[in-house]
């Protein structure tokens, strides 16, 4: 392993946490219970997107529908994260994806991007419990 991965891993195994690498070649780690990855692309070194995956499970067409407004809601009001649903409709993603040159100054935002993806996940739940507009 080397590159964005290696850069990641030594990070959050500095940091406390407990990462490992995906089949896809993601670095995968758990946030206060929240399984989280940072997508590695070696194509793109500059690109960070760390991910907060499947956080919501869709049942039905009506909730569809409730999350794709809850999903614009907590985009709409949370900076950098974004929150949508999967391609197949079944969950919701939410992302956070910036530049960061050198790949290194990742760290000086990785804390405040969890924070985004928390308060995005934390947006969109209380819309869909109906405690938000």
């Amino acid at each position: 392993m080397s590159g964005p991965a290696e850069l990641y891993m030594d990070f959050l195994g500095g940091e406390g946490y407990r990462p490992t690498v995906d089949n896809d070649g993601d670095v995968v780690f758990k946030v206060e219970g929240g399984l989280y990855y940072i997508d590695v692309d070696a194509d793109d070194a500059a690109y960070f997107r760390v991910v907060y995956p499947n956080f919501w499970s869709i049942e039905n067409p009506d909730e569809l529908l409730r999350a794709r407004a809850a999903a614009n809601h907590a985009t709409a009001t949370t900076k950098v994260a974004k929150v949508y649903v999967r391609p197949d409709e079944t969950d919701t993603i939410a992302a956070v994806e910036i530049y960061v040159d050198p790949p290194e100054d990742f760290k000086a935002v990785f804390t405040r991007a969890i924070g985004a993806l928390q308060h995005a996940a934390s947006t969109f739940r209380m819309v869909m419990r109906g405690e938000a507009p």
